[in-house]
């Protein structure tokens, strides 16, 4: 079995695929990994599909040594931008796997989002280039290893309407108490403002660390 670097917090709700030395600049496709984290599967395909037109770049923020500005990368808060297609077509590949192995599963894809994605070095392997009066130089690739986990989120569940307005009137009458303790208003005044929203008056405990240090913390006629 093949060893991931992250655990997800839920197998049960995770789907997972990886690649290994994969023929894909390692530098390129760290960046591109980078910039797809955190999507939702949905929306990291169509931005993959994007760089691979052009429409949208790929920040490079780490390893972007004589990398040109781009003024695409504005979007992202930066300057200098790629468009690795190789990188893109390869994550694609990858997402898709992703989705085939959710589907196995019985998660639902349209939930996934891409909580762990991660780029390795590769071995690198050697090639030939050959150059003037018989010489033989040597011309390294990167590959790379790529891992991605993919987690269904969860669906947030909106708080009933009642439960919020019985909260609002309970904060209501708190900060009402709270306003009012270092002035001395009359028993009805308060009543009539809070029967105004519904509420009825109720006698709260004295907020004073020690009783009798305030005077006005707790009116009398409360």
């Amino acid at each position: 079995m093949v060893r991931y670097s992250l655990d997800p917090e839920n197998p049960t709700k995770s789907c997972k695929s990886r690649g290994s030395n994969l023929r894909v600049h390692f530098k390129n496709t760290c960046e591109t990994a980078q910039a797809i984290k955190g999507m939702h599967i949905r929306k990291a395909t169509k931005y993959l599909k994007d760089v691979t037109l052009k429409k949208q770049c790929v920040p490079f923020r780490r390893y972007n040594g004589g990398v040109g500005r781009c003024a695409q990368a504005k979007q992202w808060g930066w300057m200098q931008g790629r468009w690795p297609k190789k990188s893109a077509e390869f994550l694609l590949h990858m997402l898709k796997n992703a989705e085939s192995n959710a589907e196995l599963k019985g998660l639902d894809v349209d939930s996934l989002v891409i909580e762990h994605i991660q780029v390795n070095k590769a071995p690198k392997m050697q090639c030939s280039t050959y150059r003037t009066y018989g010489r033989i130089n040597p011309y390294m690739s990167s590959p790379c290893h790529i891992e991605m986990i993919l987690t269904e989120k969860e669906q947030i569940v909106p708080q009933p309407e009642e439960e919020v307005s019985q909260k609002k009137k309970i904060g209501l009458v708190i900060w009402l108490y709270i306003r009012l303790s270092s002035i001395q208003f009359s028993r009805s005044v308060v009543s009539d403002f809070l029967g105004l929203h519904g509420l009825q008056h109720t006698r709260l405990p004295c907020t004073s660390p020690t009783p009798g240090a305030y005077s006005n913390s707790c009116p009398s006629n409360w």
